[in-house]
């Protein structure tokens, strides 16, 4: 459990998704490494402590940079998925992969935008009991207008529909052993880790920081890959979107019906001149409403087929350092 442990004897893992991140790599490593060292130095981390690289799928060389550092110092270790499976699933593959190895893991990406510093109040809010420590972004001047504006409009609509979510946090946060247990009892396919760690209940606390830019490579996360993890958020945690369209079929039916009397209470001759104008109106509207609930049911649907064809996650073709060679299913467990 968190806390229990001094601080000498917690074994850290840096947890670090990669895809494509070749270039981010030598930098990468250096920076955390030096991180790790200088914690182990101050006695906050144990000498069993490593920095796990997770390549989701890469085209270009990450592998064989993740299996250099391996092969040069002990402190490095590597998991590597059969193919690409997506931020979320790289990063869960290695928690679990920690998990049984840490008593705290730290999610983090390889461009190293969120300050790395930051660590050392996450540790030391850990040692005081907190199970899940979230690094929370203080501000967003670094962020075009655009950005800023949808990722804040975005965590106050997930807070609208009922989602219990951290504002201004993505997925840099350090989780206990004991979270890290917790969190391998969800087996849902399509992750929102982000909206999962709340849903665990254990005592938390924030970090504020500075987020830089990004220094190396180009950033992997597409515009479409933005989408589809909005979509996860709203979907997978509320059924709100779906009771919405109900309230507005019902809000829908009652103007048309007002409507509707408005009209006959017209005289003949103005009633049949607007008869088309209100026909067409009708039929428009009531054809895009039942478009949009067909859409949002046949996506609930949808998500609900595919979860229960209990398909892994992912799937571990290799690993470096030493973490076991184990191939799991992707739901915590090996086969």
């Amino acid at each position: 459990m968190a806390g229990e442990l001094g601080g000498a004897g917690r074994a850290l893992y840096f947890v670090v998704p990669c895809y494509n991140e070749e270039e981010a790599l030598p930098r990468a490593s250096a920076v955390i490494a030096g991180k790790l060292k200088a914690l182990i130095g101050a006695g906050k981390a144990s000498p069993t402590s490593r920095v796990l690289f997770v390549d989701d799928g890469s085209r270009d060389g990450t592998w064989a940079k993740i299996l250099s550092l391996c092969e040069g110092d002990p402190r490095f270790a590597g998991v590597a998925l059969s193919r690409n499976r997506g931020h979320q699933a790289a990063l869960y593959a290695g928690l679990m992969a920690a998990r049984g190895r840490a008593n705290m893991a730290v999610s983090l990406d390889a461009d190293l935008q969120d300050d790395i510093d930051a660590v050392d109040a996450m540790i030391d809010a850990c040692a005081k009991g907190c199970d899940i420590v979230y690094g929370t972004r203080a501000r967003r001047e670094s962020d075009t207008f655009f950005k800023r504006f949808t990722a804040e409009g975005y965590y106050k609509l997930l807070r609208l529909l009922g989602c219990e979510i951290v504002f201004n946090h993505a997925d840099y946060r350090l989780m206990s052993d004991r979270a890290l247990d917790a969190l391998s009892l969800y087996g849902e396919r399509d992750l929102f880790l982000r909206g999962l760690a709340p849903m665990l209940g254990f005592k938390t606390s924030t970090v504020e920081y500075a987020r830089a830019e990004r220094v190396e490579g180009e950033s992997k996360y597409t515009l479409r890959a933005m989408l589809k993890l909005a979509a996860d958020g709203a979907l997978s945690l509320s059924l709100a979107p779906i009771r919405l369209v109900l309230c507005a079929g019902a809000a829908m039916l009652a103007l048309a019906a007002a409507l509707f009397i408005a009209w006959l209470a017209k005289p003949g001759l103005a009633r049949s001149s607007e008869e088309w104008l209100a026909l067409a109106a009708s039929v428009w509207g009531a054809g895009g409403f039942i478009t949009l609930s067909v859409g949002v049911a046949g996506e609930y649907a949808g998500r609900a087929y595919l979860e229960s064809k209990r398909r892994p996650r992912y799937i571990i073709s290799d690993t470096a350092g030493d973490i076991a060679p184990d191939i799991y299913d992707g739901r915590g467990g090996a086969p």
